[in-house]
């Protein structure tokens, strides 16, 4: 079993084209820590980024096609859209609200407005400026 005192056992590596703006945009959305940066040899691109937000952990790197023999390892701007959402879980309703009001004036599209759904929660999608979705959801108070 992994140490998992430093690193969550599960953490999205996410490929962005513009890895430097997307992290600013991810520390102004959604209040990311950058705990590790490695900038590439080119002096452009990012190599990997560590950041920690929403009380998780992210990865985020440039896209290498130099490195990915298959080429496979695109970001969602240029494989044409994004393949998962990224969901993260709040701790209230108004949670929901406040983290896609701020994603939305950092630069995201809402794509699905905040909701209360039938299976009990508050629950809303933005799409960021580097293709990503991320889902926000929170249970409704009981009645």
């Amino acid at each position: 079993m992994p140490d998992t005192d430093q690193h969550p056992p599960v953490q999205p590596h996410l490929c962005v084209k513009g890895g430097s703006a997307a992290l600013a945009f991810y520390q102004k959305a959604f209040g990311a820590q950058i705990s590790m940066k490695v900038p590439a040899q080119d002096g452009v691109r990012l190599m990997h980024a560590t950041v920690r937000l929403f009380g998780g952990e992210v990865l985020i790197h440039d896209e290498f096609p130099e490195h990915h023999g298959d080429g496979k390892v695109l970001s969602p701007k240029t494989a044409g859209g994004p393949s998962v959402a990224i969901n993260v879980n709040l701790g209230s309703a108004a949670d929901v609200d406040a983290a896609m009001e701020k994603a939305e004036a950092a630069g995201a599209v809402i794509v699905m407005p905040a909701e209360n759904t039938f299976w009990n929660a508050r629950y809303g999608r933005i799409l960021d400026p580097f293709g990503h979705v991320w889902a926000f959801n929170a249970p409704l108070a009981d009645a």
